[in-house]
């Protein structure tokens, strides 16, 4: 059983049917603005873990990759960090015909762009990712990175873009220099570090947190990392999905 919690009225809005593409779509839409809007999607379990045994599958579930699937199909870009591009075995992403009338409608291609950020540029770009995407791959890092990786990077087919000093890429001008290339509706799918320098970048705007329930104790990552800010910052919950005790909400920036 799917249901959707409005946060209208907390009722659900179908208590027997499957929620089709078409529906997840319409509940996720980006919001009409002229900027930028940023969205992370993240899996946590009941104890706080965002991986097991170093990555996210075995805590998420159906129809969390169903969501997962929804949102690469509505957003520009998918922005991830190179230890999540290693650790997940990032592939291109690819066009699904679920999506094309309501991409070409939005003006958008085929298939979102996948932008890896990377200071060292330590990256495999004789993968798929980098030479046979439908979509060119971007890869954001410094000005320091090193030439021959940048090199090697463009010789793969990927577009660099500098968006930070020395080897630290900005998370604000990251952002910038995507929507400056036409790519507003970004989707972040972490790892959790990376999450966390746009949590303390302020410029996260929307937060689709799966809550698995599950519980795996040990020491593993929580969905965002790194140094704390200092004022917790506020969001509000815009909508809430429940099955089979898999809870998936979705907070916006208040």
């Amino acid at each position: 059983m799917r249901r959707l919690f409005p946060v209208t009225d907390l009722t659900p809005a179908d208590d027997e049917g499957e929620w089709s593409l078409g529906d997840l779509a319409d509940a996720y839409a980006y919001p009409e603005q002229d900027g930028p809007w940023l969205r992370a999607n993240m899996v946590s379990t009941l104890d706080g873990a965002a991986q097991h045994d170093g990555r996210s599958q075995p805590i998420s579930c159906e129809s969390d990759m169903r969501i997962f699937g929804t949102l690469r199909g509505l957003a520009d870009v998918v922005v991830a960090g190179a230890e999540t591009v290693r650790q997940e075995g990032y592939r291109p992403a690819r066009a699904r015909e679920a999506f094309a009338a309501r991409r070409a409608a939005a003006g958008q291609g085929p298939a979102p762009a996948i932008a890896v950020v990377s200071g060292s540029l330590d990256l495999d770009f004789s993968l798929p990712l980098f030479v046979s995407p439908l979509v060119p791959t971007l890869v954001l890092t410094g000005t320091g990175a090193p030439e021959d990786r940048i090199e090697a990077a463009r010789r793969a087919g990927a577009e660099v873009v500098i968006a930070g000093e020395g080897t630290r890429v900005d998370p604000a001008r990251a952002v910038r220099e995507l929507a400056e290339r036409g790519l507003k509706r970004l989707l972040t799918e972490g790892g959790p570090r990376m999450l966390g320098q746009f949590v303390a970048a302020g410029v996260l705007d929307e937060l689709c947190l799966t809550l698995s329930p599950m519980l795996t104790a040990g020491d593993a990552q929580r969905i965002a990392g790194g140094p704390s800010v200092a004022v917790p910052e506020r969001f509000a919950l815009a909508s809430m999905l429940e099955e089979a005790g898999f809870l998936f909400t979705r907070y916006r920036r208040i």
